[in-house]
């Protein structure tokens, strides 16, 4: 089934894409939670009146994260995690804590644009921060142990 996405979704494509599903996901996922419609003719006539007015919009959020992006770049962030004596930590680092030490140092960047990898020990790692569909950087951790 052709279904035109309200939302971002992770595994599907962005908002305005339009996709090829499965009749159950669509009906019983996508439809009830208001996150895509379907692909009839007046629904992609109208998704294309909206990308025709919307596209200088979509150009001002991509300079705006090019321009953070620089910003960015080359950054490194400590955290401080609580630690065994061999450096395993407690639990992991998650994109919220990364997401709450950005914002303490002035960048307000929400939790589910930063990707990181499984972090258990004490050590330097990276985190990519998806800011766009076309502008990521990497960032680099220092993980502690406090």
């Amino acid at each position: 089934m052709k279904i035109i996405l309200k939302e971002n979704m992770k595994n599907l494509g962005a908002q305005g894409d339009i996709v090829n599903v499965k009749d159950g996901y669509a009906n019983n996922f996508l439809f009830p939670r208001g996150l895509a419609v379907m692909a009839t003719s007046s629904n992609i006539k109208i998704l294309e009146e909206n990308n025709r007015q919307g596209a200088l919009k979509r150009e001002k959020m991509k300079a705006d994260a090019g321009t953070l992006a620089e910003k960015l770049k080359g950054l490194t962030i400590n955290i401080g995690v609580k630690a065994g004596a061999n450096g395993k930590i407690f639990g992991s680092v998650t994109p919220l804590q990364v997401s709450q030490v950005l914002k303490n140092q002035g960048y307000d960047i929400d939790r589910r644009k930063i990707e990181v990898s499984d972090i258990k020990t004490v050590g330097t790692y990276e985190a990519t921060l998806n800011l766009h569909r076309d502008v990521s950087v990497n960032i680099g951790l220092e993980v502690a142990a406090e």
